[in-house]
């Protein structure tokens, strides 16, 4: 299986977009039809979050993108990428401030890290926050994909944390995925589009630890496979010292971008799940 999924990414590196996002809308009909408890997720969380069925269902070719897309991204040429919003980028590093980047899972959230070690990493790297795959075939899939000039890989552990605070405190930048469910007691519960949702509080504890500016920015996938228009922004508000107040502005944040392209938003994720121990 390990080799037929190394096959098929590196075949799929090679095909243009359109042809990858065609046939992630095939993925993603189908995953929604033949899972019952997928499509309740993802129809119940955008209900949830006030959006209509219709949102809804334009975001269930979406969710199939994110996967299908992803050889492209890894392992094939560079695509399209235009910015909006680079400017906060500019202001932050001239000031000589690390970056915190909160990033939902709204449109391709892969390309967003990419984009910036492409056009910033020389200068100022990115590290990013994940937790390794359990299967050997895939971390090392994944290990090599993200082995970019600039961009840097950091665990879920309490290594990775030490490694993102003197990250940001060098001046370089640092990528969070703040609407992803964290460990039991990495997090506190806060409403997330009116429902309690476990909330990790690294966000507010980076950027009071190094003094960081905090940008909001989400990578949109554009239509007809024409690239990905990467959106920065400021936070716009002081993160508060108590974790709730904290994990609440975060949260106000990431529902706000999602507003922006609702329809791209992973509805599927499951936000509102007790966290592991």
């Amino acid at each position: 299986m390990a080799t037929l999924i190394r096959t098929l990414f590196a075949l799929g590196s090679r095909l243009p977009l359109l042809v990858l996002h065609a046939l992630g809308s095939a993925l993603g009909w189908l995953s929604f039809l033949l899972s019952p408890t997928y499509r309740q997720r993802l129809l119940a969380n955008a209900q949830q979050a006030g959006q209509p069925r219709a949102v809804a269902l334009r975001s269930v070719a979406q969710a199939g993108r994110l996967v299908t897309e992803l050889p492209r991204l890894w392992l094939g040429a560079p695509v399209s990428l235009r910015w909006q919003g680079a400017e906060h980028i500019e202001a932050a590093q001239a000031a000589g401030r690390g970056l915190l980047f909160l990033t939902p899972h709204l449109g391709c959230f892969e390309v967003t890290a990419q984009a910036y070690a492409a056009r910033f990493g020389a200068a100022r790297p990115m590290t990013v926050l994940y937790r390794p795959s359990r299967q050997a075939w895939l971390r090392d899939l994944v290990d090599h994909a993200r082995e970019l000039p600039g961009l840097r890989t950091a665990p879920t552990t309490l290594s990775g944390v030490r490694q993102l605070i003197a990250a940001l405190k060098a001046g370089e930048a640092v990528g969070l995925l703040p609407d992803q469910v964290p460990p039991q007691g990495l997090g506190v519960w806060a409403p997330f589009f009116g429902r309690d949702a476990y909330t990790m509080t690294l966000s507010a504890r980076l950027a009071r630890s190094a003094d960081a500016t905090v940008l909001l920015s989400w990578g949109e996938r554009l239509s007809w496979g024409r690239g990905y228009v990467i959106h920065v922004r400021p936070l716009g508000a002081a993160l508060p010292g108590e974790p709730e107040a904290a994990a609440r502005v975060v949260n106000a944040a990431m529902e706000s971008l999602v507003r922006e392209s609702p329809a791209q938003y992973l509805w599927s994720y499951d936000r509102y799940k007790a966290p592991r121990r």
